[in-house]
């Protein structure tokens, strides 16, 4: 896959995990205006050194969003109901109070 073609994939990527992170909030729905400056600002760059520091940037900052951000929705006056999305549940390991020894 060309260098262009993965740039392009990143920005989709970035954009639809934006989408799934912060569903139904609009005012961080807005960070589809930083992703969209930070890649208009860059377009312009040729040296490949630095499109792939940028790129791993970007899936960086994919990976945190997808793995680390959890919705809070104010409930009361002092109340946070957190609304963690289903694929952030999935590597809860549970925990042992007696390990056991690997065969």
């Amino acid at each position: 896959m060309g260098q262009a073609a993965k740039v392009l994939q990143l920005f989709k990527t970035l954009h639809r995990t934006r989408q799934q992170v912060f569903k139904n909030d609009p005012r961080a729905l807005e960070a589809r205006i930083k992703i969209n400056e930070e890649f208009k600002s860059n377009k312009s760059e040729t040296s490949p050194k630095k499109i792939e520091e940028l790129m791993k940037i970007g899936s960086d900052v994919e990976l945190l969003l997808r793995t680390s951000v959890i919705q809070g929705i104010h409930t009361d006056h002092n109340t946070l109901k957190l609304v963690p999305r289903k694929d952030l549940l999935l590597e809860n390991v549970p925990y042992c109070d007696a390990p056991t020894q690997k065969q």
